[in-house]
Parts: C-alpha cells; structure tokens; sequence
C-alpha cells in the first residue's frame, strides 16, 4: 500500500516562503512522475510543478521563477520550494506521483498554504 504523507503548509505573510515536502512509503515504490497540485474551493485541482524520474521540470505560468520542485529518487521525496508568496497561492496543496507502467496514480491528504498578513 502507497501512501504520500506531506508536510510543510502553514501560514506565511506575502512575499515570504515555504518549503513543502512529500515523502512515499510502500513496498517496491517508484514513480515516474511526482509532483504538486493545488485547489481552491469551487475550482478544479490545478497543476503546479513536477519532476519525471530523469529530473525534467513542468510549471504553471503562474508559479515560474517562484517555486522550485525537487526530488530525491533515493528517498521517494519531491520537494516543492515556494519563494514569492501571494494570497493568490492560498490553497490545499497536494503532492502527487504517477506510474506509468502499470499505470498508478497516488495522492497525498493535502496540506494548507496560507499567504496573508
């Protein structure tokens, strides 16, 4: 059984950062792609970055130059470094890791950021 157990949401004032991690735990993990979603009530989950196995990198347009998502292979862990913060990055931020053969997609419980002063 696969689970994804995040940490490092909180409460930061606009313009400071935070560090979110997510750690994978079960027998024979690996993950092709793992990375970080977002979602504010009413809307849908939105990506936010991702990084495949090989260390390539997807972002939104909105967090660019922002944030940061790292991983370590080693320890089943991706990162996500966020600098820059607004009240528009409030939201429950869920890390995610997708398999592609045989296809397997697994979620965190999601972690609250929250940008205000």
């Amino acid at each position: 059984q696969v689970q994804l157990v995040e940490s490092g949401g909180g409460l930061v004032h606009p313009g400071g950062s935070l560090r979110l991690s997510c750690a994978a735990s079960g027998s024979g993990f690996s993950a092709n792609v793992m990375g970080w979603y977002r979602q504010t009530p009413g809307k849908q989950r939105e990506l936010v970055a991702s990084m495949t196995s090989g260390g390539s990198t997807n972002y939104a347009a909105s967090v660019k130059g922002r944030f940061t998502v790292s991983r370590d292979n080693a320890k089943n862990t991706v990162y996500l470094q966020m600098n820059s913060l607004s009240p528009e990055d409030t939201a429950v931020y869920y890390c995610n890791a997708v398999k592609f053969s045989p296809h397997s997609v697994w979620w965190g419980q999601g972690t609250q950021v929250t940008v205000s002063s």
